[in-house]
């Protein structure tokens, strides 16, 4: 993969961390009052510091080990949102009930842009470089 591929797709990934970030900052007020021991917008808090985390780490220090760090924040993300949009889990311990059967925008937008990173960041895992101190000493 070229060098202009790789830093495309380190874009688009760390738009889609942007846009899950500034979306999740944006909403958590309005969920604070979902609580059952941590309330849902602390947790909305915890998803943007991560993702904003991720945003950093794809851009700056673009190594393989914060590709990861960023995919399972964007993948993660995603499946919370899609379980809780489906399933009606209930309370889990500390966790809130965060059930929410509708979809209206910033739902939809945090949904896109959360799927949108994970796509972009596979290619980028899955072709990641070894540098020459990576490799095995020689027989």
């Amino acid at each position: 993969m070229t060098r202009a591929v790789r830093a495309a797709l380190r874009l688009v990934a760390a738009a889609g961390l942007a846009v899950d970030a500034v979306q999740h900052a944006r909403l958590a007020g309005r969920y604070d009052a979902v609580s059952a021991g941590v309330s849902q917008g602390t947790l909305f808090r915890v998803e943007a510091g991560a993702a904003t985390l991720a945003v950093l780490l794809v851009l700056v220090w673009r190594h393989r080990l914060g590709d990861l760090f960023a995919w399972l924040v964007a993948v993660g993300g995603l499946g919370a949102l899609l379980l809780y949009r489906y399933v009606d889990v209930g309370p889990l311990g500390p966790l809130p009930n965060m059930y929410e059967p509708v979809w209206f925008t910033d739902k939809t937008l945090t949904a896109w842009s959360q799927a949108v990173a994970a796509l972009a960041l596979v290619p980028l895992l899955a072709t990641a470089r070894r540098r020459p101190t990576d490799l095995p000493p020689a027989a």
